[in-house]
């Protein structure tokens, strides 16, 4: 093959890749980028916006976030449990709520449970959906319900973290309550059960109502015997009325 035929030739083939590389080119930015996998096995997922906000994390128990490691460029929880589950995160990268489980046995028995938590902006849980399950020898106790919580209205995250890194600090018990008590009624920390719907570890079924301060003042639910109560009481939690009236065995 001589000069000019090697030329042509090598024209043809350039002109040639040019064209696939047009075609791939002009079809690319029609394509649709999904992919279909039948089976995905993975250790973690982080679902993030076209900025790199991570809005979503479903992980294993070993690439649970804990410790020093930051999502969106924050600690979220140094001493938290590592759990298998997921966490989400609003337009802001803050934590949001989550949802975690886990379960094994142990030397006492067994261990369980689910939790399903919604947060206050920049705070903690204000909504959880929990189930918990544990043996200890021949005794099993479940408890399973919604819980409605307040929260401190100035609470931010950042702010209940530096508050612990500080009562942490304090060795004196007194000094360490007469703190806490100050920071509550700041409103920088604290926060109490308020609404309770489910089961106990009582066995009682039904509806559970506390003060501000988290003391339970009301109940209404079927007992293991399965009679119904409705029960009233104070700070102490002492029942001061109730209904059924329990009758003597007198009458």
């Amino acid at each position: 093959m001589n000069i000019e035929k090697e030329i042509k030739l090598l024209r043809v083939l350039t002109a040639s890749c040019m064209g696939i590389c047009l075609l791939f080119g002009l079809t690319g930015f029609k394509a649709d980028n999904s992919a279909k996998f039948d089976t995905l096995d993975v250790e973690r997922i982080n679902i993030v916006e076209p900025d790199g906000t991570v809005k979503m994390i479903i992980t294993n128990v070993a690439r649970f976030p804990t410790g020093k490691q930051q999502v969106n460029g924050r600690i979220l929880n140094e001493s938290r449990k590592k759990r298998s589950g997921m966490l989400y995160f609003n337009e802001e990268g803050i934590e949001a709520g989550g949802f975690i489980y886990d379960g094994s046995k142990n030397e006492k028995g067994h261990s369980a449970g689910m939790s399903l938590t919604f947060d206050q902006y920049n705070g903690d849980q204000v909504l959880q959906l929990l189930t918990t399950d544990s043996q200890r020898g021949d005794q099993r106790y479940i408890r399973s319900g919604i819980m409605f919580n307040d929260r401190a209205e100035h609470e931010t995250q950042d702010t209940v973290k530096k508050v612990m890194q500080e009562l942490s600090q304090i060795t004196d018990k007194q000094k360490r309550i007469d703190k806490i008590k100050y920071y509550e009624d700041k409103g920088l920390i604290g926060g109490a059960p308020r609404v309770l719907l489910g089961k106990t570890s009582s066995k009682n079924n039904g509806l559970f109502l506390f003060a501000k301060d988290g003391s339970p003042r009301a109940h209404f639910y079927v007992d293991d015997n399965d009679q119904v109560k409705l029960e009233v009481l104070n700070k102490s939690g002492e029942v001061i009325n109730s209904w059924p009236t329990v009758k003597s065995t007198a009458d």
